[in-house]
């Protein structure tokens, strides 16, 4: 009776036993399955973003070449109409003065002329530059800089001091360098239109795996914080969003009476 009582709880152990293996087997496969499908799902998702980035990415690039289009050819016609235009007006007037009758006061005119011609040259010579916007970007984003500090301080506006650290990487990388490059044409815009500064420091710095850009004024800076939902269009959230869109971060520091601190720093290259 005990050996029957014995062979009856081993042939229930190994009964439960297969029980067990059988669901083990069944269930297995399921989980196998769930996860091969939750697998390819999230790889999916990954790759859908990845790709929305990439065309993210395209679409800003195109969009600030265009706006670099715009703000060269801006630059250009105010030039034309305020430098230029004003130095052939000049030119014409002083030309339409000669007296030939009178030698030494016409020689004077001529040379004059001479010289408000050759300063207009120059002067185009520099729109020029300016038109090759794409060109001087493939040259390298400190002179691109350059450039734009030039005709800042033809306005006589503004005192700029422009420094650069660290060792240029062997390799640009000219989307980069045009998104930053109009980073920083946005920054002078707003530095222009709303701080009254009349002194700007801006440090170009290539550290490691990176650039850090700094621009600092002397202003009328502004309560950050408290600064009302009307005024976020001065291009900070603009500025922001092109740095998130290279990787990179935006930080921004001022007071009022006190300036305007900005940085940026980006992967590169």
């Amino acid at each position: 009776m005990l050996e029957l009582f014995i062979y009856l709880s081993e042939m229930a152990d190994i009964t439960e036993l297969i029980i067990i293996t059988t669901l083990i087997f069944l269930i297995a496969p399921a989980f196998l399955v769930l996860y091969i499908f939750i697998y390819n799902k999230r790889k999916k998702r990954h790759i859908e973003e990845k790709q929305l980035m990439q065309l993210t990415f395209e679409s800003e690039l195109i969009r600030t070449q265009m706006e670099i289009r715009e703000q060269t050819m801006q630059t250009i016609g105010a030039d034309l109409h305020d430098n230029i235009g004003q130095l052939l007006s000049l030119a014409s007037q002083t030309l339409g003065s000669v007296n030939l009758d009178d030698r030494d006061k016409a020689q004077q005119k001529i040379d004059s002329v001479l010289d408000l011609t050759k300063q207009s040259i120059k002067e185009l010579r520099l729109l020029g530059k300016l038109l090759e916007g794409e060109q001087l970007i493939a040259l390298g984003l400190p002179e691109a800089i350059r450039q734009v500090i030039n005709w800042i301080e033809k306005s006589e506006q503004c005192i700029v001091t422009y420094t650069i650290e660290g060792e240029h990487p062997a390799q640009n990388n000219p989307d980069k360098d045009l998104i930053l490059f109009r980073i920083l044409q946005e920054v002078f815009n707003n530095i222009i239109k709303h701080s009254k500064a009349n002194e700007i420091n801006i440090k170009l710095g290539y550290i490691q795996d990176g650039i850090r850009l700094q621009v600092i004024d002397n202003g009328t800076g502004f309560d950050i914080a408290n600064m009302p939902e009307n005024q976020k269009g001065m291009g900070l959230s603009n500025i922001q969003k092109r740095a998130e869109i290279v990787g990179g971060r935006f930080f921004i520091q001022s007071q009022p009476g006190e300036g305007t601190c900005i940085e940026i720093f980006i992967p590169y290259p």
